[in-house]
């Protein structure tokens, strides 16, 4: 039970910064992609073409006509189709890869990922009229739909999620209207309402799992744990697409969220009545550590 009195107005829509950060991030991505198809958005050139601000979609784009980006998932399946990269495809997957690594990879999930409001609205209105999930699932099933994705790309000659990526569809729908794309995003926020609680994001999507791999990487962005305030309420834990990744023994041991399947969207840390959880740069969270420690051995006897 919650003894923590409820939230003033101002304090809760505090409490919903990350919410609204992710939104607004996520609608000026495809705002940007939007304007620039629609709306000519573009840069002056010398010539007589325009030069479109962000051309292209969420597997391949180019902004300001100068620097290249690709889906770095879907830049290997094509590569294990046997076919040849385009040296562009290359690079720009290697810009968006370096810069998820450095972040944390599953930031793209949370925070860009067009399906993410559709799945998070399913989880709301789950917790809104207590739906219960009708089976449950591993969720490394997810790796598993990962390896068989790479498989299938092999064997085929084709990038096989591509073809059936609700990411790219939601993305083709936004910008050019509604078609078969939209009944896919229908099932999927009907199967995370009514089957599967985080189904689809949580427990099936290959490229969330790739990303989680990604994620492990990131040497910067992480949430910090201090374990001298946590009083063990699990309100962290309720709110968490991932909630296998707040596991106190091993938020105890290192300090902080390690799993790279954390997506850093921001929902743990506004929840905790005892700011146990915040964001921080890894680098800070060891000296935080560190110094906690030091002031921990102090008081001992």
């Amino acid at each position: 039970m919650n003894d923590h009195p409820p939230l003033n107005p101002m304090a809760r829509l505090w409490s919903w910064r990350y919410i609204v950060l992710r939104r607004l991030t996520q609608f000026f991505t495809l705002l940007l992609f939007f304007g620039s198809a629609h709306w000519g958005w573009s840069l002056n050139s010398e010539g007589s073409r325009a030069i479109p601000l962000l051309a292209g979609n969420l597997s391949g784009s180019e902004f300001m006509g100068i620097i290249p980006m690709a889906d770095p998932f879907a830049a290997l399946q094509i590569f294990l189709t046997g076919h040849l990269l385009q040296f562009e495809v290359i690079i720009g997957a290697l810009i968006v890869l370096g810069f998820y690594a450095l972040i944390g990879g599953r930031m793209f999930c949370a925070w860009v990922c067009p399906i993410n409001p559709v799945t998070d609205l399913a989880g709301w209105l789950r917790v809104r009229f207590d739906i219960r999930p009708t089976f449950l699932l591993s969720r490394n099933t997810r790796y598993f739909v990962l390896a068989m994705t790479l498989i299938l790309s092999v064997l085929t000659g084709l990038a096989a999620f591509e073809w059936v990526s609700p990411v790219g569809m939601a993305h083709r729908e936004i910008l050019f209207g509604l078609g078969f794309g939209g009944a896919v995003i229908l099932a999927i926020f009907f199967f995370d309402l009514f089957i599967l609680k985080h189904g689809w994001c949580g427990h099936l999507c290959p490229l969330g799992a790739f990303w989680s791999i990604v994620g492990k990487i990131n040497p910067t962005l992480k949430v910090r744990f201090d374990k001298t305030t946590c009083t063990h309420c699990g309100e962290c834990a309720k709110v968490c697409p991932e909630p296998q990744v707040l596991n106190l023994k091993l938020l105890e041991a290192r300090g902080l969220v390690f799993s790279g399947e954390c997506s850093n969207c921001g929902r743990c840390t506004p929840v905790c009545p005892e700011g146990s959880l915040v964001f921080d740069f890894k680098p800070l969270i060891k000296k935080h550590n560190a110094l906690a420690q030091g002031s921990v051995s102090k008081v001992e006897p």
